[in-house]
């Protein structure tokens, strides 16, 4: 049989497969955690300056100057104010440039080297460098260490987002994908109450990536995707994938035994690469317009996240209102996702500046993956889910390269 009669017999979304997706979703809250690190470790706190000339050196500049919040940051560790404030905005254009790396390089791994020995990397590497970046003794040390995380990250959650659809039959991602998103949205609120409860940031940043040993060793007994075994002709480890998902379902009797993949029958030099989305008219059609979307959209999303120390109230409840302000525009585009009318009805598009539907239309962009080959779908993803946004964010926000909100000189 093949590979998706094969799920529905073993059961598209039973016991297993929604003990394993639940696993995957709820490592969201963890990249979530990673993802907004900067916005309260980097958020600039009130001080003032008790001298007329502003010091020139570093030393100078720490003597004369108070911080009088009552939370510590990479700026009160390393005094990144006035000419030095750039920096935080620095170290966030690093992690969305390690996230760029991350996505266009995990992609083509894991569907060349399997989905699972990627992510168990990624992961791994995730969690020692955010160590790293937490017991950092220099500014340098820790932007380098956010830049690794950043590419560990984006790598990490892009096959993690994988794994969890092909475990499960396509009448579920529109589910599964829907509730991996909102999990990361509630991550950003779970990080803000964090964030509130733990003021020195370097405590904030090792309780944030402890979640991250938890899920590695957890990670360990997953089984490979059984989607990409059998893109690979794989199909005796397939077959042993699917039969471990029927036990798991309660079917301990059913004999899987599939056909041979047709895409395997394929030179190499045949075989679907990232070319082929420039190539075939069109995916090449279908990957620009999802690149642009997720552009635009991802682009309005971090500049409004990552600047909620900009905003006045209380930075710790702003931070968690913009991740809680996502949740309802999941259960939106579960049911509009469906439906062969959306995003071309014209009424749905007329209150896209909305909040809500620019989520839902941001997080609809994931799902249509489903319309890419599974064999190219991981590189496809990574290509259009690049940190670019992310990284000209503090271009497209002056107030991103001078936070200094916070500033009061006295005399």
């Amino acid at each position: 049989m093949e590979l998706d009669g094969a799920l529905g017999a073993v059961g598209e979304f039973g016991r297993s497969q929604r003990r394993l997706a639940a696993f995957l979703v709820l490592l969201q809250v963890y990249v979530a955690c990673q993802s907004m690190l900067i916005v309260l470790v980097g958020a600039v706190p009130q001080y003032h300056i008790n001298q007329e000339e502003i010091p020139a050196s570093r030393d100078e500049l720490a003597k004369h100057t108070q911080f009088t919040d009552n939370f510590t940051s990479i700026v009160t560790e390393w005094y990144l104010i006035k000419q030095e404030a750039y920096k935080v905005s620095l170290v966030s254009s690093l992690f969305f440039a390690g996230l760029l790396i991350g996505n266009i390089a995990f992609g083509p791994l894991s569907d060349k080297l399997g989905r699972k020995p990627v992510y168990l990397s990624g992961l791994f590497f995730d969690v020692i460098f955010g160590y790293a970046a937490a017991f950092a003794p220099s500014y340098e040390i820790f932007a380098m260490s956010r830049f690794i995380v950043g590419i560990m990250n984006g790598g990490m959650s892009l096959v993690s987002f994988v794994l969890t659809q092909e475990y499960v039959g396509k009448s579920f991602w529109s589910f599964t994908g829907s509730l991996t998103n909102l999990t990361f949205a509630v991550g950003i609120a779970v990080y803000a109450l964090l964030g509130y409860y733990i003021r020195q940031w370097r405590y904030l940043a090792f309780v944030s990536n402890c979640p991250g040993i938890f899920f590695f060793l957890l990670s360990l007994l997953l089984p490979e995707s059984p989607r990409w075994l059998y893109s690979q002709g794989n199909t005796i480890e397939a077959e042993r994938v699917l039969q471990y998902l029927a036990l798991g379902n309660g079917k301990e009797r059913l004999t899987i035994k599939l056909k041979p993949c047709a895409g395997t029958m394929k030179t190499d030099e045949s075989a679907p690469n990232v070319l082929s989305l420039v190539k075939h008219p069109v995916l090449r059609w279908r990957t620009v317009i999802l690149m642009y979307i997720w552009y635009v959209c991802s682009l309005v999303y971090y500049g409004l996240t990552l600047n909620a120390g900009e905003l006045g109230g209380n930075l710790y409840l702003n931070v968690a209102l913009y991740g809680l302000v996502e949740v309802p525009a999941f259960p939106l585009c579960m049911f509009f996702i469906e439906k062969p009318w959306f995003i071309l009805q014209s009424n749905f598009i007329s209150i896209v500046w909305k909040n809500d539907s620019q989520c839902c239309l941001q997080h609809s962009v994931y799902l249509y993956f489903r319309t890419l080959p599974d064999s190219i779908k991981g590189r496809a993803r990574g290509l259009v889910n690049a940190g670019i946004p992310g990284l000209s964010q503090p271009i497209a926000s002056p107030a991103g390269f001078h936070p200094a909100s916070g500033f009061r000189q006295g005399f």
